[in-house]
């Protein structure tokens, strides 16, 4: 099937998780040709949304159309490490048939296994090599590959077979800076349908349309995700015009109708005085009493239902305009003097061979992006500066209160309440401070009692992050291991925003420059066998960007 006749089209398409909440109510989305990227909040069923399409989740009501075969990139790779890398890839079949036959193997089902697919070996590398993984080999198995490797790995598998629809969740999850540039590119190359959900905004800047997923309904925008913030920002300032408009006729028809009844009031005043002197026949005043009170009704009514209608007008443009809320806070209690030591390192050896020669330090309220390839050992020196880990030989000093969010947020205890998790933290803060705090991590009033075990992606972070900057003492050493993997845009605002607040030493390993730039960090450490300072041009140009 040729790419322009692909497409993907979910027709009423609705869904609900087991316990019942629904998902989709009704979806109508078409993908055509080119890049999509599908962006919305943590928990609106994006990935949901890839599953259905690939079939692997049935819907509970409607159709999804898909013309053309379909590849899927999911969010978690898991490969068996006992796997070659041409069994991954799909091709060790055809390869053995291949073999058998170049060593004078002539049975038919040798040719059959080959079919048309000659070359096979030699599409392989090529595919492989654009992505960066030409020194891998077909003989390998996975459990000598990197993780980021296999992530790439199992892409390739997926462009071998060249589907007709490609379906990426989140694929820059966890991959180095290199490893990012090789899968940018094979993103800019595919010429059929693609949909990629996904938080980076790098990636974002490569595709053709971004679909926003919201409230279950999708809205489409023209152009990479810089041409959706612009056109974003338009339609939000409109929208905030239509609320200061709408406001307006609110107050305007409030008056209106207190006028009204004030009216009203001194009408039915007049009347009864009237009835009161008998200055007229009975009958007459009688008459004049119903018509008066139907004309009063009608009026009232009339008001009511104007006011009713400016509500009405004003609650859809308060809906049309986002809740955009950022965590504004205050942490003095964080502050580091510039000079003061916060971290030492001696002759440093780490488990898994990387390490820090020489003496290393940390002085003041220095902001550091520690980078480097996937398995260079970011995250053994993170544990090990935080105590998790014992160093092989060498010491790691802190001389400040330290506090450390790993990647897998598992700092939070699964059957407490949010407020319960922070008090953990903070055994000497009253309830009422806790909470006042936790407001302004946007979990206001009953939100603070939420289990923490039902919390969504974002939701975790940002109460994994209020449980560690609200801790006392308060922390001058904050380590952050890649906090924007799986978040989506609006939680990256709001990680960035709380971190302009904290005024200690901060630590952030991670792979996603423009987050990285976006906190204003003053050195640039690259751990590659040992530690060394760079700039972030040499970081650029060490991932081949």
């Amino acid at each position: 099937m040729s790419a322009t006749s692909s497409f993907i089209t979910c027709t009423s398409l609705s869904y609900a998780w087991p316990d019942g909440t629904p998902v989709f109510d009704g979806l109508q989305a078409a993908f055509g040709p080119g890049r999509t990227g599908l962006i919305g909040l943590n928990g609106s069923g994006k990935s949901t949304l890839l599953r259905l399409i690939a079939g692997e989740l049935s819907p509970v009501d409607g159709i999804v159309r898909v013309a053309g075969e379909t590849g899927c990139l999911p969010q978690n790779v898991t490969l068996d490490t006992s796997l070659r890398v041409d069994e991954v890839l799909g091709i060790a079949a055809t390869r053995a048939a291949l073999h058998a036959i170049e060593a004078g193997d002539v049975r038919e089902e040798h040719f059959v296994a080959v079919g048309d697919d000659w070359d096979v070996e030699e599409r392989a590398t090529a595919t492989l090599d654009g992505l960066g993984l030409a020194g891998i080999g077909l003989d390998r198995t996975v459990g000598e590959v990197s993780g980021g490797e296999s992530v790439l790995l199992r892409l390739a598998a997926l462009l071998l077979r060249r589907p007709d629809v490609l379906l990426l969740d989140e694929p820059t999850n966890n991959l180095d800076l290199s490893a990012r540039r090789r899968l940018y590119a094979a993103v800019e190359a595919w010429t059929g349908v693609m949909v990629v959900v996904s938080h980076d905004r790098e990636l974002l800047e490569r595709v053709d349309r971004i679909a926003d997923l919201r409230a279950g309904g999708i809205t489409w925008y023209g152009g990479n995700f810089s041409a959706y913030e612009e056109a974003l920002a338009a339609e939000q300032e409109a929208a905030e015009r239509l609320v200061r408009t709408a406001e307006s006729d609110v107050r305007k028809q409030q008056r209106e109708l207190a006028d009204a009844r004030v009216k009203l009031a001194r009408r039915k005043r007049y009347g009864q005085k009237m009835w009161d002197s008998k200055r007229e026949p009975k009958i007459v005043m009688g008459a004049r009493k119903r018509q008066a009170q139907v004309s009063a009704g009608k009026h009232r009514i009339l008001h009511e239902d104007r006011l009713a209608e400016a509500k009405e007008r004003l609650g859809e443009a308060v809906d049309a305009v986002r809740d955009d809320d950022v965590i504004r806070i205050d942490l003095p209690a964080t502050a580091v003097p510039p000079g003061r030591s916060v971290l030492t390192l001696q002759d440093l050896q780490l488990p898994y061979g990387a390490r820090a020669e020489g003496g290393f330090e940390v002085r003041g309220p220095e902001r550091i992006a520690l980078v480097g390839r996937n398995g260079a050992g970011k995250t053994t020196l993170l544990r090990t500066i935080a105590g998790e880990l014992e160093p092989l030989s060498g010491t790691a000093d802190v001389h400040v209160p330290l506090r450390f969010l790993p990647q897998r947020l598992d700092v939070l205890d699964e059957e407490s309440s949010i407020a319960e998790n922070v008090a953990r933290f903070a055994p000497g803060a009253t309830g009422n401070l806790i909470r006042a705090r936790l407001a302004r991590f946007l979990f206001k009033g009953a939100r603070a009692d939420q289990q923490a075990g039902t919390l969504s992606g974002g939701e975790r972070f940002r109460a994994a992050l209020a449980a560690l900057m609200l801790a006392e003492p308060a922390p001058q050493l904050l380590l952050l291991d890649e906090p924007t993997n799986n978040l989506d845009m609006a939680s990256v605002r709001q990680l960035t925003t709380a971190l302009e607040s904290y005024e200690g030493a901060l630590l952030v390993a991670g792979h996603d420059l423009p987050f990285l730039e976006s906190l204003g960090v003053t050195r640039w450490l690259l751990l590659d066998g040992g530690l060394r300072d760079v700039t972030v041009e040499e970081v650029r140009a060490e991932a081949g960007g």
